[in-house]
Protein backbone atom coordinates (compact mmCIF):
# COMPACT_ATOMS: atom_id res chain seq x y z
CA UNK A 1 0.00 0.00 0.00
CA UNK A 2 1.09 3.57 -0.69
CA UNK A 3 1.84 5.58 2.42
CA UNK A 4 0.04 8.89 2.76
CA UNK A 5 2.12 12.07 2.98
CA UNK A 6 0.99 15.18 4.81
CA UNK A 7 2.31 18.71 5.33
CA UNK A 8 2.82 19.42 9.04
CA UNK A 9 4.87 22.61 8.97
CA UNK A 10 5.96 25.43 6.71
CA UNK A 11 8.50 28.24 6.75
CA UNK A 12 9.09 31.11 4.36
CA UNK A 13 10.98 34.27 3.61
CA UNK A 14 9.58 36.08 0.59
CA UNK A 15 9.35 39.51 -1.05
CA UNK A 16 6.11 39.92 0.91
CA UNK A 17 7.17 39.08 4.45
CA UNK A 18 9.26 36.89 6.70
CA UNK A 19 6.94 34.02 7.63
CA UNK A 20 4.54 31.75 5.76
CA UNK A 21 1.27 33.06 7.17
CA UNK A 22 2.25 36.72 6.79
CA UNK A 23 3.36 36.12 3.19
CA UNK A 24 0.13 34.34 2.30
CA UNK A 25 -2.00 37.04 3.92
CA UNK A 26 -0.30 39.70 1.82
CA UNK A 27 -0.67 37.60 -1.33
CA UNK A 28 -4.39 37.27 -0.61
CA UNK A 29 -4.61 41.02 -0.06
CA UNK A 30 -2.94 41.62 -3.42
CA UNK A 31 0.03 43.46 -1.90
CA UNK A 32 2.97 43.60 -4.30
CA UNK A 33 6.49 42.96 -3.03
CA UNK A 34 8.19 44.40 -6.11
CA UNK A 35 10.48 47.38 -5.40
CA UNK A 36 13.39 49.25 -6.98
CA UNK A 37 16.59 47.27 -6.49
CA UNK A 38 18.76 48.56 -3.66
CA UNK A 39 20.97 45.52 -3.13
CA UNK A 40 23.39 47.04 -5.66
CA UNK A 41 23.56 49.97 -8.06
CA UNK A 42 21.25 48.84 -10.87
CA UNK A 43 21.16 52.20 -12.69
CA UNK A 44 22.77 50.79 -15.84
CA UNK A 45 20.63 47.66 -15.99
CA UNK A 46 17.64 47.45 -18.32
CA UNK A 47 15.57 46.03 -15.46
CA UNK A 48 16.01 47.86 -12.16
CA UNK A 49 13.25 46.28 -10.07
CA UNK A 50 12.93 43.03 -8.11
CA UNK A 51 11.16 41.17 -5.35
CA UNK A 52 13.79 41.54 -2.63
CA UNK A 53 13.33 39.62 0.62
CA UNK A 54 11.04 41.87 2.65
CA UNK A 55 12.65 43.46 5.69
CA UNK A 56 15.61 41.10 5.69
CA UNK A 57 18.61 42.10 7.80
CA UNK A 58 21.10 39.25 8.30
CA UNK A 59 22.34 40.82 11.53
CA UNK A 60 18.99 39.96 13.13
CA UNK A 61 19.47 36.24 12.42
CA UNK A 62 23.18 35.47 12.15
CA UNK A 63 26.32 36.61 13.94
CA UNK A 64 29.37 37.80 12.02
CA UNK A 65 30.97 34.35 11.96
CA UNK A 66 27.81 32.72 10.60
CA UNK A 67 27.49 35.39 7.93
CA UNK A 68 31.05 34.72 6.72
CA UNK A 69 30.30 31.00 6.43
CA UNK A 70 26.87 31.24 4.79
CA UNK A 71 25.78 33.10 1.70
CA UNK A 72 22.41 34.70 1.18
CA UNK A 73 20.61 31.72 -0.38
CA UNK A 74 21.81 29.50 2.47
CA UNK A 75 20.67 32.04 5.06
CA UNK A 76 17.20 32.16 3.52
CA UNK A 77 16.95 28.37 3.72
CA UNK A 78 17.96 28.42 7.39
CA UNK A 79 15.36 31.06 8.27
CA UNK A 80 12.66 29.08 6.48
CA UNK A 81 13.56 25.70 7.99
CA UNK A 82 13.66 27.14 11.51
CA UNK A 83 10.12 28.43 11.08
CA UNK A 84 8.98 25.14 9.53
CA UNK A 85 10.41 23.06 12.39
CA UNK A 86 8.79 25.30 14.98
CA UNK A 87 5.49 25.27 13.08
CA UNK A 88 5.48 21.47 12.90
CA UNK A 89 6.41 20.93 16.54
CA UNK A 90 9.21 18.64 15.37
CA UNK A 91 11.53 17.42 18.13
CA UNK A 92 14.48 15.71 16.49
CA UNK A 93 15.62 14.25 19.81
CA UNK A 94 12.61 11.94 19.54
CA UNK A 95 13.23 10.96 15.90
CA UNK A 96 15.53 8.48 14.19
CA UNK A 97 17.68 11.00 12.25
CA UNK A 98 18.27 8.46 9.47
CA UNK A 99 14.51 8.41 8.81
CA UNK A 100 14.43 12.17 8.20
CA UNK A 101 15.51 13.25 4.71
CA UNK A 102 16.39 16.59 3.16
CA UNK A 103 15.42 17.71 -0.34
CA UNK A 104 16.13 21.37 -1.10
CA UNK A 105 16.11 22.82 -4.62
CA UNK A 106 18.17 25.73 -5.86
CA UNK A 107 18.70 27.07 -9.35
CA UNK A 108 21.86 29.15 -9.23
CA UNK A 109 23.69 29.03 -5.89
CA UNK A 110 25.46 32.22 -4.87
CA UNK A 111 26.38 34.55 -7.70
CA UNK A 112 27.14 37.19 -5.10
CA UNK A 113 30.17 35.40 -3.66
CA UNK A 114 31.37 34.47 -7.16
CA UNK A 115 31.24 38.10 -8.26
CA UNK A 116 32.92 39.35 -5.09
CA UNK A 117 35.69 36.77 -5.09
CA UNK A 118 36.33 37.13 -8.82
CA UNK A 119 37.00 40.83 -8.21
CA UNK A 120 39.40 39.90 -5.39
CA UNK A 121 41.17 37.39 -7.64
CA UNK A 122 41.69 40.02 -10.33
CA UNK A 123 42.76 42.84 -8.00
CA UNK A 124 44.56 41.06 -5.16
CA UNK A 125 45.54 37.67 -6.55
CA UNK A 126 44.58 34.04 -5.86
CA UNK A 127 45.99 33.93 -2.33
CA UNK A 128 43.34 36.40 -1.18
CA UNK A 129 40.36 34.38 -2.41
CA UNK A 130 38.07 33.35 0.45
CA UNK A 131 38.23 29.77 1.78
CA UNK A 132 34.43 29.96 1.88
CA UNK A 133 34.09 30.54 -1.90
CA UNK A 134 33.37 26.96 -2.88
CA UNK A 135 31.07 26.12 0.03
CA UNK A 136 29.32 29.46 -0.38
CA UNK A 137 28.58 29.20 -4.09
CA UNK A 138 27.63 25.59 -4.82
CA UNK A 139 23.93 24.86 -5.00
CA UNK A 140 23.87 21.78 -2.76
CA UNK A 141 25.01 23.66 0.33
CA UNK A 142 21.46 24.83 1.11
CA UNK A 143 20.37 21.20 1.43
CA UNK A 144 23.47 20.47 3.47
CA UNK A 145 22.99 23.33 5.92
CA UNK A 146 19.25 22.63 6.32
CA UNK A 147 20.07 19.06 7.31
CA UNK A 148 22.73 20.27 9.73
CA UNK A 149 20.28 22.71 11.30
CA UNK A 150 17.79 19.91 11.98
CA UNK A 151 20.19 17.04 12.54
CA UNK A 152 18.56 15.11 9.68
CA UNK A 153 20.82 12.25 8.54
CA UNK A 154 18.60 10.54 5.98
CA UNK A 155 18.84 10.93 2.21
CA UNK A 156 20.07 14.45 1.37
CA UNK A 157 19.50 15.76 -2.16
CA UNK A 158 19.66 19.09 -3.95
CA UNK A 159 17.51 19.36 -7.07
CA UNK A 160 18.81 21.79 -9.71
CA UNK A 161 16.23 22.17 -12.46
CA UNK A 162 16.02 25.95 -12.87
CA UNK A 163 12.56 27.27 -12.01
CA UNK A 164 11.28 23.74 -11.31
CA UNK A 165 13.90 23.04 -8.62
CA UNK A 166 11.63 23.60 -5.61
CA UNK A 167 8.79 21.62 -7.16
CA UNK A 168 11.06 18.70 -7.99
CA UNK A 169 12.46 18.73 -4.45
CA UNK A 170 8.98 18.44 -2.91
CA UNK A 171 7.96 15.77 -5.40
CA UNK A 172 11.01 13.62 -4.71
CA UNK A 173 10.57 14.04 -0.95
CA UNK A 174 6.94 12.95 -1.35
CA UNK A 175 8.03 9.85 -3.28
CA UNK A 176 10.64 8.86 -0.71
CA UNK A 177 8.15 9.04 2.16
CA UNK A 178 5.44 7.34 0.13
CA UNK A 179 7.76 4.41 -0.66
CA UNK A 180 8.96 4.05 2.93
CA UNK A 181 12.57 5.15 2.48
CA UNK A 182 12.07 7.84 5.14
CA UNK A 183 9.28 8.97 7.46
CA UNK A 184 9.81 12.73 7.29
CA UNK A 185 11.42 15.28 5.00
CA UNK A 186 12.62 18.87 5.12
CA UNK A 187 11.94 20.06 1.60
CA UNK A 188 11.51 23.11 -0.59
CA UNK A 189 13.70 25.62 -2.36
CA UNK A 190 15.79 28.74 -1.92
CA UNK A 191 17.23 31.42 -4.20
CA UNK A 192 19.19 34.68 -3.96
CA UNK A 193 20.22 35.71 -7.48
CA UNK A 194 19.44 39.44 -7.41
CA UNK A 195 23.03 40.47 -8.14
CA UNK A 196 24.62 42.62 -10.86
CA UNK A 197 25.55 39.56 -12.92
CA UNK A 198 22.30 37.70 -12.29
CA UNK A 199 20.09 40.59 -13.34
CA UNK A 200 22.35 41.44 -16.29
CA UNK A 201 22.19 37.85 -17.51
CA UNK A 202 18.41 37.70 -17.50
CA UNK A 203 18.29 41.16 -19.08
CA UNK A 204 20.52 39.88 -21.88
CA UNK A 205 17.95 37.13 -22.48
CA UNK A 206 15.26 39.84 -22.74
CA UNK A 207 13.42 37.88 -20.06
CA UNK A 208 12.85 40.63 -17.47
CA UNK A 209 10.24 43.36 -17.29
CA UNK A 210 11.54 46.86 -17.90
CA UNK A 211 8.51 48.57 -16.35
CA UNK A 212 10.92 50.31 -13.99
CA UNK A 213 8.73 53.34 -13.27
CA UNK A 214 5.87 51.19 -11.97
CA UNK A 215 7.50 48.37 -9.98
CA UNK A 216 4.30 47.09 -8.38
CA UNK A 217 2.59 46.87 -11.77
CA UNK A 218 5.49 45.17 -13.55
CA UNK A 219 4.63 41.53 -12.85
CA UNK A 220 1.42 41.05 -14.84
CA UNK A 221 0.77 37.39 -15.63
CA UNK A 222 -1.80 36.66 -18.33
CA UNK A 223 -1.95 40.35 -19.28
CA UNK A 224 -1.70 41.46 -22.90
CA UNK A 225 0.86 44.08 -21.86
CA UNK A 226 3.17 41.73 -19.94
CA UNK A 227 6.79 42.28 -20.92
CA UNK A 228 8.76 39.78 -18.86
CA UNK A 229 9.16 38.44 -15.36
CA UNK A 230 10.46 40.22 -12.28
CA UNK A 231 13.23 38.52 -10.32
CA UNK A 232 12.50 37.57 -6.73
CA UNK A 233 14.40 35.98 -3.87
CA UNK A 234 13.63 33.99 -0.76
CA UNK A 235 12.94 30.46 0.41
CA UNK A 236 10.11 28.11 1.24
CA UNK A 237 10.51 24.95 3.33
CA UNK A 238 7.87 22.33 4.14
CA UNK A 239 7.89 19.51 6.67
CA UNK A 240 6.42 16.46 4.95
CA UNK A 241 5.53 13.44 7.04
CA UNK A 242 4.02 10.01 6.73
CA UNK A 243 0.47 10.25 8.02
CA UNK A 244 0.65 7.70 10.85
CA UNK A 245 3.95 9.14 12.02
CA UNK A 246 2.32 12.59 12.15
CA UNK A 247 -0.69 11.23 14.05
CA UNK A 248 1.44 9.49 16.64
CA UNK A 249 3.21 12.68 17.59
CA UNK A 250 0.03 14.77 17.47
CA UNK A 251 1.18 17.00 14.64
CA UNK A 252 -1.09 19.62 13.11
CA UNK A 253 -1.86 18.65 9.52
CA UNK A 254 -2.15 21.49 7.02
CA UNK A 255 -2.91 19.49 3.85
CA UNK A 256 -1.96 16.29 2.06
CA UNK A 257 0.36 15.82 -0.92
CA UNK A 258 -1.37 13.27 -3.13
CA UNK A 259 0.25 13.45 -6.56
CA UNK A 260 3.46 14.31 -8.38
CA UNK A 261 3.96 14.53 -12.13
CA UNK A 262 7.22 15.41 -13.87
CA UNK A 263 8.15 15.51 -17.55
CA UNK A 264 10.62 17.13 -19.93
CA UNK A 265 9.89 19.08 -23.11
CA UNK A 266 13.03 17.97 -24.98
CA UNK A 267 12.50 21.09 -27.06
CA UNK A 268 14.61 24.20 -26.27
CA UNK A 269 17.07 25.45 -23.64
CA UNK A 270 14.88 28.39 -22.57
CA UNK A 271 11.58 28.39 -24.49
CA UNK A 272 8.66 26.10 -23.63
CA UNK A 273 7.31 23.70 -26.23
CA UNK A 274 4.60 25.68 -28.08
CA UNK A 275 2.42 22.56 -28.23
CA UNK A 276 2.45 22.23 -24.43
CA UNK A 277 2.35 18.44 -24.71
CA UNK A 278 4.86 17.54 -22.01
CA UNK A 279 3.61 20.25 -19.66
CA UNK A 280 0.08 18.91 -19.97
CA UNK A 281 1.36 15.39 -19.37
CA UNK A 282 2.92 16.49 -16.06
CA UNK A 283 -0.50 17.68 -14.87
CA UNK A 284 -2.15 14.48 -16.08
CA UNK A 285 0.46 12.36 -14.30
CA UNK A 286 -0.05 14.28 -11.05
CA UNK A 287 -3.82 13.76 -11.22
CA UNK A 288 -3.40 10.09 -12.15
CA UNK A 289 -0.95 9.63 -9.29
CA UNK A 290 -3.46 11.25 -6.94
CA UNK A 291 -6.32 9.13 -8.23
CA UNK A 292 -8.42 12.17 -9.02
CA UNK A 293 -10.40 13.41 -12.00
CA UNK A 294 -10.01 16.91 -13.48
CA UNK A 295 -13.40 17.95 -12.10
CA UNK A 296 -12.07 17.54 -8.54
CA UNK A 297 -9.47 20.28 -9.08
CA UNK A 298 -10.65 23.61 -7.69
CA UNK A 299 -7.51 25.73 -7.88
CA UNK A 300 -4.33 25.87 -9.92
CA UNK A 301 -1.39 27.95 -8.74
CA UNK A 302 0.05 28.58 -12.17
CA UNK A 303 3.71 28.99 -12.99
CA UNK A 304 2.46 32.27 -14.51
CA UNK A 305 5.74 34.11 -15.01
CA UNK A 306 4.44 37.18 -16.88
CA UNK A 307 6.51 36.38 -19.96
CA UNK A 308 4.93 36.45 -23.42
CA UNK A 309 5.60 32.76 -24.09
CA UNK A 310 4.99 31.10 -20.72
CA UNK A 311 1.54 32.42 -19.94
CA UNK A 312 -0.16 31.54 -23.20
CA UNK A 313 1.50 28.13 -23.39
CA UNK A 314 0.66 27.31 -19.77
CA UNK A 315 -2.95 28.23 -20.54
CA UNK A 316 -2.83 25.68 -23.37
CA UNK A 317 -1.21 23.15 -21.01
CA UNK A 318 -4.07 23.50 -18.50
CA UNK A 319 -6.71 23.16 -21.22
CA UNK A 320 -5.07 20.01 -22.61
CA UNK A 321 -4.80 18.45 -19.16
CA UNK A 322 -8.21 19.37 -17.76
CA UNK A 323 -10.36 19.57 -20.87
CA UNK A 324 -13.64 21.45 -20.46
CA UNK A 325 -13.13 21.67 -16.69
CA UNK A 326 -10.22 24.08 -17.29
CA UNK A 327 -12.75 26.90 -17.59
CA UNK A 328 -14.32 26.05 -14.21
CA UNK A 329 -11.08 26.05 -12.21
CA UNK A 330 -9.80 29.08 -10.33
CA UNK A 331 -6.31 29.84 -11.66
CA UNK A 332 -3.94 32.46 -10.31
CA UNK A 333 -0.30 33.45 -10.43
CA UNK A 334 1.10 34.57 -7.10
CA UNK A 335 4.19 35.68 -9.02
CA UNK A 336 2.15 38.79 -9.69
CA UNK A 337 2.91 39.80 -6.09
CA UNK A 338 6.19 37.99 -5.35
CA UNK A 339 7.97 38.10 -8.67
CA UNK A 340 9.72 34.94 -9.84
CA UNK A 341 11.80 33.26 -7.14
CA UNK A 342 13.41 30.84 -9.61
CA UNK A 343 14.49 27.73 -7.66
CA UNK A 344 12.38 28.73 -4.66
CA UNK A 345 9.22 29.48 -6.65
CA UNK A 346 7.76 25.97 -6.63
CA UNK A 347 8.18 25.65 -2.86
CA UNK A 348 6.58 28.98 -1.99
CA UNK A 349 3.74 28.32 -4.41
CA UNK A 350 3.12 24.83 -3.02
CA UNK A 351 2.81 26.39 0.46
CA UNK A 352 0.41 28.99 -0.93
CA UNK A 353 -1.62 26.19 -2.55
CA UNK A 354 -1.86 24.30 0.76
CA UNK A 355 -2.96 27.46 2.57
CA UNK A 356 -5.53 28.20 -0.15
CA UNK A 357 -7.07 24.78 0.51
CA UNK A 358 -6.92 25.11 4.28
CA UNK A 359 -8.38 28.61 4.37
CA UNK A 360 -10.77 28.29 1.43
CA UNK A 361 -9.48 31.31 -0.45
CA UNK A 362 -7.81 31.77 -3.83
CA UNK A 363 -5.08 34.44 -3.98
CA UNK A 364 -5.56 36.88 -6.85
CA UNK A 365 -3.55 37.63 -9.96
CA UNK A 366 -2.97 41.35 -9.59
CA UNK A 367 -2.34 43.73 -12.50
CA UNK A 368 -4.61 41.73 -14.80
CA UNK A 369 -6.11 44.90 -16.27
CA UNK A 370 -6.01 43.82 -19.90
CA UNK A 371 -6.34 40.03 -20.22
CA UNK A 372 -4.60 38.39 -23.15
CA UNK A 373 -7.29 36.68 -25.30
CA UNK A 374 -4.96 33.65 -25.48
CA UNK A 375 -5.01 33.44 -21.67
CA UNK A 376 -8.76 33.00 -21.37
CA UNK A 377 -9.15 30.94 -18.19
CA UNK A 378 -10.53 32.22 -14.89
CA UNK A 379 -7.27 33.80 -13.73
CA UNK A 380 -8.76 35.42 -10.58
CA UNK A 381 -8.07 39.05 -11.48
CA UNK A 382 -7.41 41.72 -8.85
CA UNK A 383 -9.29 40.28 -5.86
CA UNK A 384 -8.99 37.08 -3.84
CA UNK A 385 -11.98 34.78 -4.01
CA UNK A 386 -13.48 32.51 -1.38
CA UNK A 387 -13.84 28.98 -2.71
CA UNK A 388 -14.10 25.52 -1.25
CA UNK A 389 -11.08 23.69 -2.66
CA UNK A 390 -10.72 19.92 -2.49
CA UNK A 391 -7.61 19.67 -4.68
CA UNK A 392 -5.10 22.26 -5.85
CA UNK A 393 -2.40 21.83 -8.48
CA UNK A 394 0.88 23.73 -8.24
CA UNK A 395 2.75 24.07 -11.54
CA UNK A 396 6.46 24.73 -12.08
CA UNK A 397 8.02 25.00 -15.53
CA UNK A 398 11.78 25.51 -15.79
CA UNK A 399 14.31 26.54 -18.41
CA UNK A 400 15.53 23.42 -20.17
CA UNK A 401 11.99 22.04 -20.44
CA UNK A 402 11.53 20.84 -16.85
CA UNK A 403 7.84 20.44 -15.95
CA UNK A 404 6.52 19.66 -12.47
CA UNK A 405 3.01 19.46 -11.08
CA UNK A 406 2.20 18.81 -7.42
CA UNK A 407 -1.33 17.79 -6.38
CA UNK A 408 -2.31 18.96 -2.90
CA UNK A 409 -5.54 17.82 -1.27
CA UNK A 410 -7.59 18.90 1.72
CA UNK A 411 -6.80 16.57 4.59
CA UNK A 412 -9.79 14.37 5.45
CA UNK A 413 -8.38 12.07 8.08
Amino acid sequence: MRRRVVITGTGMISPLAIGSAASFDKAVAGVSGIVPIDLFDASEHASRIAGQAAGYNPDQYFDAKEQRRTTRFMQFALIAVREAIKDSGLDMSKEDPFRVGTFVGNGIGSLQIVEEQHDILKTKGPKRVSPFLVSGMITNEAAGIVAMEAGAKGVNICTVTACASGGHAIGEAFRSIERGTIDMALTGGTEAAITPLGVAGFCALKALSTRNDEPQKASRPFSLTRDGFVMGEGAGILILEELEHARKRGANIIAEIVGYGATGDAYHITAPDPEGTAGAKALMLAMEDAGINPDQVGYINAHGTSTPLNDKIETLVIKKALGDHAYKVSVSSTKSVTGHLLGAAGAIECIFSAFAIQKGIVPPTINLDDPDPECDLDNTPHQAREREIEVALSNSLGFGGHNVCLAVRKFKG
